[in-house]
């Protein structure tokens, strides 16, 4: 449903007050005017500069840009036998005044149970809590796919007439992406996106999408609660075939409109250093979507009520960020303290505000969310209908330490044929991945401080001193080995 069939829908239902939340005013401005027209309606239309108007016309023809002398012409308007649309900018800062609030709330009284109906439009308008019940919310002025893919086509043809070098080269499947990518935005700023992108070297091709990801990233995380990542490749990692396999089976319902719904997200448990922050990489890889961490540094404050909005702010960033992957490292720090004895029923707020847009959204955004300890995890996250799927990354078994050597060594620009890697797997049973990754990068520095060539001497002498996390913390490792085995947890 678009912007029109929306607002439309909400003035048949008689709803006295709507808010639209948009940072395109001129957009909203001229879609309500559409409507108003469609129906019959006048219109009406009122900003702080302009005072009121009606129509399209520009000049104000009640010469007062005062709210409370305004709302006064308002109420006498509707004694007229017409039908209206009132679309107030910015009105919401307007009333904090007791007289302006009042002479708002007989406005409301008057078009309660009548066709006409009156629309504030801003950034993100708040209402006193006597008038906010009153009201129903929507977002505006954000394009739906077809005018954006009629925005790209004006904009290809107008440069195309203007810069004789703009070479385009966009197979069908990656223009539906670009399409996806910019959903959210403006129509403005889909215009100032696909500018830059063309501007920048003379082509449209899919080198543009990290551009035009990257213009949405800056557009709307302004607080910095969510972390740009860049993605893997599958081959980067080890082991994890059960998880590849449920990506490459659920990727192609990511993005197509077909009857199966789009995947949500995978829980990843685990022993430490096994892969799981990694994975995540892997995932958006594979899906073909941007990674974003989300800071759990930046989304807790000292404040009272502000980290809740923090995580509002944020997981409505993501939506409007989406198609988009979701890294939530160590999710158990989010509900830290859950019973909200500790922190005033903070994140008592926070896990009930999480796990309502979990199962709620309808978005294409996919979280990979990560843990450690299982203990810390309330119940109402393990459930079906949370993440799709739960996994568990256990220690790597021998043919996943094989390839995780191998993996490390040609990362460094070294030849695994060179080296004993069987022998070394064999030396490093019960470490990590991230264990055998820091033994080779300990041989790297050994080798080079000796003056010699690293070979596989170097490598297992490292080994030998090193004490992984299995045998440091072996009550820790082997409980919750058990606790995955026991409740028959997937393994990666």
């Amino acid at each position: 449903m678009n912007f029109e069939e929306e607002i439309s829908l909400l003035i048949k239902s008689r709803y006295p007050l709507v808010l639209v939340d948009t940072i395109d005013e001129e957009y909203v401005l001229n879609q309500l005017y559409g409507v108003a027209e469609s129906r019959a309606f006048t219109f009406y239309s009122w900003s702080l500069t302009k005072g009121l108007r009606i129509g399209r016309n520009e000049n104000s023809f009640y010469r007062t840009t005062e709210a409370a002398a305004m709302l006064r012409i308002a109420n006498d308007l509707l004694k007229e036998p017409h039908n209206a649309l009132f679309a107030f900018c910015d009105f919401d800062r307007f009333l904090g005044d007791a007289s302006v609030s009042r002479l708002f709330k007989d406005l409301l009284n008057a078009v309660k149970d009548t066709p006409s109906t009156v629309v504030l439009y801003g950034a993100e308008c708040k209402l006193p809590p006597d008038i906010a019940p009153l009201a129903a919310r929507i977002s505006g002025g954000y394009p739906d796919e077809m005018q954006i893919m009629a925005e790209i086509n004006r904009a290809v043809a107008e440069f195309r007439q203007t810069a004789v070098h703009l070479q385009v080269d966009m197979p069908p499947e990656t223009l539906r992406r670009v399409v996806k990518t910019l959903k959210g935005l403006s129509l403005q700023q889909v215009r100032s996106a696909l500018n830059i992108c063309m501007l920048k070297d003379g082509r449209f091709d899919s080198a543009d999408l990290a551009e035009i990801e990257k213009f949405k990233k800056e557009a709307f995380d302004q607080d910095g609660i969510l972390e740009y990542f860049g993605s893997e490749q599958k081959s980067a990692i080890a082991g994890f075939e059960n998880m590849k396999r449920w990506i490459n089976d659920r990727r192609n319902s990511f993005f197509s409109e077909g009857p199966l719904p789009p995947p949500k997200g995978l829980l990843l448990l685990g022993v430490q250093g096994c892969g799981k922050s990694l994975a995540a990489k892997v995932i958006a890889g594979a899906l073909g979507i941007p990674l974003y961490r989300l800071d759990l540094n930046r989304l807790y404050s000292k404040y009272i009520g502000e980290t809740e909005e923090n995580l509002r702010k944020a997981l409505a960033t993501v939506e409007r960020l989406a198609p988009v992957c979701l890294w939530i490292d160590e999710i158990e720090k989010i509900f830290a303290a859950s019973s909200g004895e500790i922190d005033g029923g903070v994140s008592k707020r926070v896990l009930g505000t999480m796990l309502t847009w979990m199962q709620e959204r309808a978005d294409r955004s996919f979280i990979a969310a990560t843990s450690n300890d299982i203990n810390s995890l309330p119940p109402e996250l393990l459930r079906k209908g949370r993440f799709d799927e739960i996994f568990f990354a256990d220690l790597p078994d021998a043919a996943a330490r094989e390839d995780i050597l191998k993996i490390h060594l040609a990362k460094r620009g070294l030849d695994p044929a060179q080296y004993d890697v069987p022998g070394l797997a064999a030396a490093c049973e019960g470490f990590s991945g991230a264990e055998i990754e820091q033994a080779v990068l300990s041989a790297l520095y050994s080798a080079s401080g000796a003056g010699e060539k690293i070979a596989s001497k170097h490598v297992l002498e490292q080994l030998r001193l090193t004490r992984p996390l299995s045998v440091i913390k072996a009550e820790d490792v082997d409980y919750l080995r058990g606790w995955a085995k026991e409740r028959n947890i997937l393994p990666v």
